[in-house]
């Protein structure tokens, strides 16, 4: 079994970079950039290939926190 990751441990708000979007560990990369990267098709590799200060915790964060959000908008709704 894997160990639990939480995203809160990894994604960063901060309101002057990038707009206030939801960031990985407070660099200016935001789980929006890692998940369009992943929706275009490039695999985990790919993206730590590109961006070597990425790693494997940091893109499985983006989509621990999309998840989450997720179940948090279907909720409200």
């Amino acid at each position: 079994m894997l160990p639990t990751m939480s995203w809160q441990d990894i994604i960063t708000l901060e309101p002057g970079k990038r707009g206030g979007r939801p960031c990985v560990r407070n660099m200016r990369i935001a789980v929006a950039d890692v998940l369009g990267w992943l929706a275009a098709g490039m695999t985990h590799q790919d993206i730590i290939s590109d961006y070597p200060e990425l790693t494997e915790n940091d893109i499985r964060a983006c989509l621990a926190y999309a998840a989450d959000r997720e179940r948090r908008i279907l909720t409200a709704a």
